[in-house]
């Protein structure tokens, strides 16, 4: 493929590292059960396209996602890929179930709003933490690398608007505690362009290493692309995106899809930054899995490319 032409713009990474979550946060917004096997087949078509972090599901109680129920039965059908396959668990018991599987690369979840972390995980903010606390320090303790979500911390539903320093504080919580690396999500995908500056800038100015900072944008306003590229401005390298745009969030109901991998690959492919994605895998890939669905890619790109093919 000629097009995007490349041309490269200053001050942005080499390299971006896409976290790609479509086989966890995207399927688990649907409102029906995918098949295990498609599931799998989903993650080493993914894989195959050159993606490296491939989040594959969440260990949480079947109750909360039901979508997501089979956890147990889906990760050795992936478990022998050579990527990483990092894992949501909500507890301790998230946390066994996952080391009992062989899981090397787990995600806890934890909200910048006493409102959301309410609603997400039926404690406050601070109890939240505290029940992290010791799944952080086993996963450690056993070698495991640990992420930490956090989520509303651009905006929420019930509070609005968010204060900065609020944001900071519990980040810092969640990298004291050992997170190696920290996502910040725009979970109803309010955030613009300065907002993410300014976040970003107060996370470094109180020590945060950059390097450990990643982004989770939705693209409720059409903002994800442009948040991305102020995040890649100010040195991040880690980009949640979800193939073929799939998923939002489920206890945030004005919360649409997540950033289309599609969508971000081609634009990092026309600023010259590499992913060692193959674009047309992936597209592939995402045009199957919509048909597995039964409706169309949201992912503009996705659509874009599938037309042309046509």
């Amino acid at each position: 493929m000629t097009l995007p032409m490349v041309v490269p713009a200053p001050g942005l990474p080499a390299r971006v590292r896409i976290h790609e979550v479509g086989a966890r946060d995207g399927l688990q917004n649907e409102k029906g059960t995918v098949p295990t096997q498609v599931k799998a087949e989903f993650v080493r078509r993914l894989a195959d396209a050159g993606l490296t972090t491939i989040e594959a599901t969440s260990f949480v109680h079947p109750k909360w996602v039901p979508q997501l129920a089979d956890a147990e039965q889906l990760f050795p059908l992936v478990s022998d890929l050579p990527v990483a396959l990092p894992v949501l668990v909500p507890n301790e018991r998230g946390l066994d179930r996952a080391l009992a599987l062989g899981a090397r690369r787990v995600a806890v979840f934890a909200s910048a709003t006493e409102s959301f972390a309410k609603a997400n995980l039926n404690r406050t903010v601070d109890e939240a933490l505290a029940m992290f606390e010791p799944v952080v320090a086993r996963a450690k303790a056993a070698g495991v690398h640990v992420r930490g979500y956090l989520s509303m911390c651009f905006g929420d539903p019930w509070e609005g608007a968010v204060p900065v320093p609020q944001v900071v504080q519990v980040c810092k919580a969640l990298l004291d505690m050992g997170c190696d690396e920290l996502s910040l999500g725009d979970t109803i995908g309010v955030a613009t362009p300065g907002h993410v500056r300014q976040l970003l800038t107060a996370l470094t100015d109180e020590g945060a290493d950059v390097a450990a900072l990643g982004v989770h944008f939705h693209d409720t306003y059409g903002q994800a692309l442009a948040n991305t590229l102020a995040a890649l401005q100010h040195g991040v390298t880690t980009v949640d995106a979800s193939a073929g745009g799939l998923g939002g969030c489920p206890y945030a109901k004005s919360a649409t899809g997540n950033l289309a991998t599609e969508d971000l690959v081609w634009m990092l492919r026309g600023l010259g930054i590499d992913t060692g994605v193959d674009l047309d895998r992936l597209v592939a890939t995402s045009a199957w899995m919509a048909e597995q669905l039964g409706r169309p890619s949201p992912s503009r790109t996705v659509r874009a490319l599938s037309h042309k093919e046509r």
